[in-house]
């Protein structure tokens, strides 16, 4: 699990370089604040954030910015006061966040990040002794998902495959904490994402989980604009994005678990939006 740790906060901090310098210099008059929001997943601010400072003053320095800051998160709290303060151009969301978020700060999508060993990406119920989804109604089903975002569990996740209501739910506070509940028999079942179920792999006991029910594949983060990024600047952001895991830049995004950069717009992710209105 350490290791993962670190390769998570490597790679939050590599994505968040390559967005920052896909902005031309000159482009900011102002400073640039970029935020970068990773709920439920096994990093920490105290892990990420040194290299985070490191690269967006790198950043500042290559692009010709006045000044430049980043902030990293894992609670949406900590997100809104720093939106409050520093008014950011841009910022890399977990999916459950950007859709919470986009209507009251008209964020628009700028751009799509394929990861790996972050999470998010895919979710599952999971269990010992449970069957099937219908095996697990009625019963203990531990998460650290299911709290504080109802709409985006049963929404998109789910998309109508069950509601938090059909469980006794068992809140936990920690991805780890969750698979531990399982094994130790605590919880009939547990809704975890994607980089749980990596972690099953290398836990003990962990074969003895299988997966009843699992969720169609989403994008685990995005990359959104605030209205405070002009339309130019914003236009050449995107327009860059693409390039930055490319050629002599592909190697070095792999190793920290970066797949993909790509530009993106609300248009791609029409049908998620939808569902959490719904």
């Amino acid at each position: 699990m350490h290791r993962r740790k670190n390769r998570f906060a490597r790679h939050v901090a590599a994505v968040f370089v390559a967005l920052a310098t896909a902005a031309t210099s000159g482009a900011a008059e102002e400073p640039v604040s970029i935020l970068v929001l990773k709920e439920h997943g096994a990093g920490n601010p105290a892990l990420a954030q040194p290299y985070l400072d490191k690269f967006v003053a790198l950043a500042a320095t290559e692009n010709g910015w006045p000044a430049a800051q980043g902030r990293y998160f894992t609670s949406r709290d900590g997100a809104f006061e720093f939106i409050r303060s520093k008014k950011p151009h841009y910022a890399i969301l977990s999916l459950g966040a950007f859709l919470a978020l986009k209507a009251e700060h008209k964020l628009d999508v700028v751009g799509d990040v394929s990861v790996e060993l972050v999470g998010g990406g895919q979710y599952f119920i999971v269990s010992k002794t449970a069957k099937s989804l219908a095996d697990c109604r009625g019963k203990p089903l531990a998460s650290d998902h299911v709290e504080g975002d109802e709409r985006f569990i049963e929404g998109v996740v789910a998309k109508g495959s069950f509601k938090l209501a059909d469980f006794t739910l068992t809140p936990t506070r920690r991805p780890l904490q969750t698979i531990t509940k399982v094994l130790k028999g605590e919880a009939t079942c547990a809704l975890i994402d994607d980089a749980q179920m990596e972690d099953l792999e290398h836990i003990q006991g962990g074969a003895e989980v299988h997966a009843v029910w699992k969720s169609r594949e989403l994008p685990a983060m995005v990359v959104v604009a605030f209205p405070r990024a002009t339309a130019q600047e914003r236009a050449n952001f995107q327009k860059n994005l693409p390039k930055l895991c490319d050629g002599s830049e592909k190697s070095a995004c792999g190793e920290v678990g970066i797949v993909e950069l790509s530009a993106a717009s609300d248009a791609d992710f029409a049908e998620l939006i939808a569902d959490y209105s719904r």
